[in-house]
């Protein structure tokens, strides 16, 4: 009996998920990682997927491969994942499998204010005046409590997450200013929050046009605030969705079953 071969994608984007429905219809077994239940949620059922939600590092992530033998890895998390990203591209060489980036094309920066990291972007909001609406995900909330009067200053907008919420609330962000949504964003919507919310900044990551970046700085244009865009880290090598399924094509068409 033919074996088909199998696909590992580590996914955590949108085009992540686009990907996924790419492969309903090849002759391969699909695997997904994902980080969280909520983001397993999010990946539509298909006839050839498994979806496991899991946190590894490079030890497990060894070990799966080991146990799976996918004949390639597919790493498709976020643009700011690179802790994740170098776990994989490691856990990858070590064992000898094809490795493939994922990679969305960087937005239009110009006009905005650019900083390196999260760091960098709170250390400015600490010495402007205004009200702050931070799009940046409930991961880094921590750093941002160094901001003056940053409960009444900052509207937040995470994920419809319990733990998210929990941790704002915990580290002491207003109730009243958390808006707990799933995107995409519309520029309308995104404009709407921003003008209620009176908020003179918006910090964001260069998410690009998948990640919704454009819409976001039409928003802020729209509705008179500045936005803060934290740079993405040099060094990511990878193709974009066009490149790599042609890539991947080559190589499924050359392998076949004898991956």
């Amino acid at each position: 009996m033919k074996i088909k071969p199998l696909v590992w994608i580590i996914a955590g984007t949108s085009e992540g998920r686009k990907l996924i429905k790419y492969f309903a219809d090849k002759d391969v077994e699909l695997l997904v990682s994902v980080a969280t239940d909520y983001c397993a949620q999010l990946i539509e059922p298909q006839a050839n997927l498994i979806v496991k939600p899991a946190r590894m590092d490079c030890a497990a992530m060894e070990a799966f491969i080991v146990l799976h033998k996918p004949c390639m890895v597919i790493d498709a998390t976020h643009p700011f994942a690179t802790i994740v990203t170098a776990t994989i591209k490691k856990a990858c060489a070590a064992t000898g499998v094809k490795y493939f980036r994922l990679l969305r094309s960087a937005g239009d920066t110009s006009g905005c204010i650019e900083v390196n990291d999260y760091e960098e972007a709170a250390e400015f909001l600490s010495h402007v005046d205004g009200n702050i609406f931070l799009t940046t995900g409930s991961k880094t909330l921590e750093i941002f409590t160094q901001i003056p009067n940053y409960q009444e200053r900052i509207t937040l907008r995470i994920l419809p997450m319990l733990s998210s919420l929990e941790k704002a609330t915990n580290l002491g962000y207003a109730p009243s200013k958390i808006i707990c949504m799933q995107g995409p964003f519309s520029t309308e919507l995104n404009a709407i929050m921003f003008k209620e919310s009176k908020s003179n900044y918006v910090v964001t990551k260069d998410s690009g046009a998948v990640g919704g970046f454009p819409e976001k700085k039409a928003a802020a244009i729209n509705s008179g605030a500045q936005l803060v865009v934290i740079k993405r880290q040099s060094g990511d090598n990878g193709g974009d969705f066009t490149a790599l399924l042609t890539e991947i094509d080559v190589i499924l068409s050359k392998e076949a079953g004898q991956c």
